[in-house]
């Protein structure tokens, strides 16, 4: 795969997988732009990017952010050719349903889904105009099983599966692919790391994950688009 000459956004780009796929893509030739709400973590990983790109603090659940974090992106590298919509949050909140309240509720959907949306509205018009755009969404497992505990965070993420086929098939019209990828048990980022869930026998690790990213945000999937990757170990439907 090559990202030689493209510009990539990613969101949540700090830590595990959005890292993961930011390190591989700028290794393959893409100016990459991080943002993430951690700023240690920013400053860290950009170290570990070196020159050429760009890490920015940007809370995705506040539409301001956002605009002006996709403004200075297409200041510093004259257009977005990639977004990774790879923000979001699970480990609040963790509970039975009825003992989850409406605050947790209102954080996931803010960040999970208003913050796919916001992103994608902001990056989307500068796609259209040059007739190419690469969106790859991260849902997750939870989406197409379900999660115990965890039916906030489930239902967020059924929203981004179901966001990613209905605009698939709007953008391919402008040149635009969408597409989704949902990890199972992660090793950096579940709040369980539960090797059980999967047939495999292991975790994933944010870099296998994070291959899976590139592939659909690459020139070599042009003939991909409106799927939803599941990226899982063959996991367990437990």
């Amino acid at each position: 795969m090559d990202f030689g000459n493209k510009t990539a956004l990613i969101t949540g780009g700090a830590k595990g997988i959005g890292r993961a796929a930011a390190l591989k893509m700028a290794s393959l030739g893409a100016r990459v732009a991080v943002t993430d709400i951690d700023e240690k973590a920013l400053r860290e990983v950009e170290s570990e990017l070196g020159e050429g790109h760009l890490t920015l603090r940007c809370d995705v659940a506040d539409e301001a952010s956002v605009r002006y974090t996709v403004k200075r992106v297409e200041e510093a590298f004259g257009c977005i050719d990639i977004l990774v919509n790879n923000a979001g949050i699970f480990k609040e909140g963790i509970a039975p349903f009825v003992e989850q309240t409406p605050e947790i509720w209102k954080r996931k959907i803010d960040i999970n889904i208003w913050g796919v949306l916001y992103m994608t509205s902001a990056v989307l018009p500068g796609m259209y105009s040059r007739g190419y755009g690469k969106i790859v969404n991260v849902g997750s497992v939870a989406a197409t099983y379900g999660i115990i505990n965890m039916v906030d965070y489930s239902m967020t993420k059924g929203a981004v599966v179901s966001f990613t086929a209905g605009l698939a098939r709007e953008a391919i019209q402008h040149g635009v692919y969408v597409n989704c990828v949902s990890p199972g048990n992660i090793a950096s980022t579940d709040v369980n790391n539960q090797p059980a869930l999967a047939y495999i026998g292991r975790s994933g690790s944010p870099e296998e994950c994070a291959n899976v990213i590139l592939f659909l945000a690459s020139d070599d999937a042009s003939y991909v688009s409106g799927v939803n990757y599941i990226v899982d170990g063959c996991r367990k439907k437990i």
